[in-house]
């Protein structure tokens, strides 16, 4: 039976590609102009007491943090492109406490250390939070937690049950019935929502530009458009080669996420996923006053196909997710970030959730490459005789948990045996993907399934149940 909210977002599209037409193939984050000056490329020879492989959440926290563990260690960022360039200036700015993908997951994945595992994410916001208030850093973060939204009966079954979990863990929410939902917030579509109160908003280059500036003005240094080709012993340490140079460091921590990783070992345990994005122009104040949202929270369906979506600080909407698409081959090329039949999707879906705002307009489009794995949240391990440690997996849920995963990575290149290192959730790396020309096929025909789990009624045909109870899984 084909889903009525399928038909109605298929009478939503007819605005889409109106309201697309003016706008640019370009992150709206990265777009502000406020960038800072480009770094040099590493030419010739250098050497350093830490490198760090990546200029995104994960290479800056590590570089920052590093400084502060030790304020005399010589650190050297090595990133190919610009900072913040890649996932981290290209998603959503949702900053959520999970560092396992969310509760359920956690609880699935690592029951016993569960409760320990919550508390320590947020912890790690808070610390977040401390480190912008702290560092003058202006990326409007805001603390409105996030709204996830069932807008059909099967999902408003599922976030009951989530709603079960909370109460008997004491977890903190808030429960919104259908009609107090739609007074929050003026959607036709919601039939009731879930308010987790662990999370924040941010403009996600601003705070890396303004990490990327403490650690200048700590000493680090940074190679810009410097992608390492090979990684080496040399000596006591290892040698990171570029085409113009090459870097010898005591120690390194490589956080290259969804790029090719450096290390053999780690080439099947991430896939490169592409995910998908809109921003609207900035809404009048009529236009705001139609939708409500006045508390400003993020937003996410409930589904297994979802959106997430926000307001900027000038009042414009972020809309992105649905669709995450692989592309045979594991490649990761410009021509895969522009996909008219995805943006036209997005966009039609956008008008049937706020069908009030017709006649708005796109101004951003743009897409991002994501590290699944398929566990769905960060793992680590360490290579060259510890000189080596890696932190990679985040699956789209990385702008909190990136700093945590940085400070795993230090700990581990460090020799240093902590709480965080002896952890299962830090010890254990999820089950690897297979290789192609197996891996497209696989992940197609879960992808697929999914969908049609998504507008069939939730239900889960005999794959996806089989990949569930091998604890496995493909997601954005």
């Amino acid at each position: 039976m084909t889903s009525t909210r399928t038909i109605d977002r298929g009478a939503a599209e007819a605005n889409a590609l109106r309201a697309l037409r003016e706008s640019q193939p370009l992150p709206f984050w990265l777009d502000s102009g406020r960038a800072p000056a480009p770094q040099p490329a590493l030419a010739g020879a250098d050497t350093c007491d830490l490198a760090v492989v990546g200029a995104g959440f994960s290479g800056l926290w590590t570089a920052l943090l590093a400084k502060e563990q030790d304020p005399a260690a010589d650190v050297v960022v090595l990133e190919a492109g610009r900072v913040a360039g890649q996932a981290t200036g290209r998603n959503g700015g949702i900053c959520m406490a999970s560092l396992t993908h969310g509760l359920s997951q956690g609880a699935e994945l690592f029951p016993r250390e569960n409760a320990r595992l919550a508390e320590l994410g947020l912890e790690n916001l808070e610390a977040i939070a401390r480190t912008v208030a702290e560092l003058g850093i202006e990326c409007g973060f805001e603390r409105t937690g996030e709204l996830e939204i069932a807008s059909s009966p099967w999902q408003l079954d599922g976030l009951r049950e989530v709603r079960e979990e909370h109460e008997r863990d004491g977890v903190p929410h808030t429960w919104l019935d259908g009609e107090e939902l739609r007074a929050e917030i003026h959607s036709p579509t919601y039939l009731g929502g879930l308010w987790h109160h662990d999370s924040a908003i941010l403009d996600p280059a601003r705070l890396a530009w303004g990490l990327a500036r403490a650690c200048h003005e700590r000493g680090v240094r940074f190679y810009e458009r410097s992608p390492v080709t090979r990684l080496s012993r040399a000596g006591d340490g290892v040698e990171l080669r570029t085409a113009w140079g090459a870097l010898c460091a005591r120690r390194a921590v490589l956080a290259t996420n969804a790029f090719r990783p450096l290390l053999k070992r780690l080439r099947y345990h991430v896939v490169p996923v592409y995910d998908y994005a809109l921003m609207t122009e900035p809404l009048s104040a009529l236009q705001l006053e139609a939708i409500g949202w006045g508390r400003r929270q993020a937003l996410s369906d409930a589904g297994y196909m979802f959106h997430y979506y926000r307001l900027t600080e000038d009042q414009r909407i972020l809309w992105g997710g649905w669709d995450a698409m692989y592309y045979r081959g594991r490649h990761i090329t410009a021509e895969q970030e522009d996909r008219p039949d995805l943006w036209a999707k997005l966009a039609g879906h956008f008008f049937h959730t706020f069908p009030q705002l017709e006649g708005l307009s796109f101004t951003h489009r743009w897409s991002g490459v994501i590290d699944t794995c398929s566990r769905f949240c960060q793992f680590w391990g360490t290579a060259y005789d510890g000189r080596v440690s890696y932190v990679l997996g985040y699956t789209g849920l990385g702008v909190a948990a990136s700093r945590f995963g940085a400070r795993v990575a230090l700990d581990l290149v460090n020799g240093r045996r902590t709480e965080l290192t002896e952890l299962e959730f830090g010890r254990r790396r999820p089950l690897p993907f297979p290789p192609e020309p197996l891996l497209y096929p696989l992940i197609e025909a879960t992808r697929r399934s999914t969908e049609h789990a998504e507008l069939h009624d939730g239900r889960r045909n005999a794959w996806l149940r089989t990949l569930d109870r091998f604890g496995l899984g493909f997601d954005s």
